[in-house]
């Protein structure tokens, strides 16, 4: 691993890498967001896709992807945060979708079990209603599914939600579920999780699943990949992510920058 490690060091200078899930507008990144952004290029970025949380970090996505021509938003909100969700907020999240062209998805939205800041219940309708949202304004949208593998794919199939576009983002389930959804036609989203020592589930998830069925994603500033675990995660870690893949696939990191990067441009109707 170590030799290859460093062949991978001397390819990413050269490569551009797609990050399909970062939060740039946390808080964390108050004191030096401009500085992190100012750096990404430079360090491989080529893309980055934001979303929303809630109503708030919507619009803040958005104004986020409007000063920077490389950054694009999904709108949407977690199921952290749906409790007190509401028709106007529906109506709000489509008025943003219809008036911004960096909006690219509705997300995230789901259901997190493991948590359960919001009932059950109002998790599960809210994700429906954002899930229609996306269908009728032709969106792609992005999911968050902790704990909650069989509610979320039986929503998922129950509204024909992957026709038009599903993406799986910080996949956490087994490889027989991950089979199903490509069946169905989404995506799994790998984070930085996959460099794990004990992360066994999500490395065969990777070694299993089809690359051109993969996107990778930091999920900044949350689990941040080894060697930075514990640290601060940024867009420009998802480099790990990429090197993990290779290794474990037996391909090279640039193959898995190209495609993993293809896909997102794709289901994200990037052009």
């Amino acid at each position: 691993m170590q030799n290859q490690a460093v062949k991978y060091a001397n390819e990413r200078k050269l490569k551009m890498l797609f990050d399909s899930h970062a939060h740039l507008n946390d808080e964390s990144f108050d004191e030096d967001r401009e500085e992190v952004i100012a750096s990404l290029k430079e360090k491989g970025l080529d893309y980055v896709v934001n979303p929303g949380a809630d109503m708030e970090t919507s619009k803040t996505a958005i104004e986020l992807a409007n000063k920077h021509d490389f950054i694009y938003a999904a709108v949407g909100v977690h199921p952290h945060d749906v409790e007190n969700m509401t028709e106007a907020d529906i109506e709000l999240l489509r008025k943003y979708a219809l008036e911004n062209e960096k909006v690219v998805a509705i997300g995230e939205i789901g259901l997190d079990y493991y948590y359960d800041l919001s009932p059950r219940e109002t998790q599960k309708k809210w994700f429906k209603r954002q899930i229609e949202l996306a269908n009728e304004l032709k969106l792609p949208f992005i999911v968050h599914d902790r704990d909650a593998h069989g509610d979320t794919m039986e929503i998922i199939k129950s509204t024909k939600a992957a026709e038009t576009g599903c993406l799986l983002h910080c996949y956490s389930g087994e490889v027989e579920l991950a089979r199903e959804y490509v069946k169905m036609g989404c995506y799994l989203s790998i984070p930085g999780t996959v460099t794990f020592k004990n992360n066994r589930k999500t490395v065969e998830v990777v070694r299993e699943i089809p690359l051109e069925r993969l996107m990778i994603e930091t999920d900044s500033p949350y689990m941040a990949p080894v060697p930075h675990r514990g640290k601060r995660n940024d867009p420009s870690l998802v480099t790990f992510v990429a090197e993990k893949i290779a290794y474990e696939k037996g391909i090279s990191y640039e193959e898995v920058c190209r495609v993993t990067k293809e896909n997102a441009m794709k289901f994200f109707g990037i052009k």
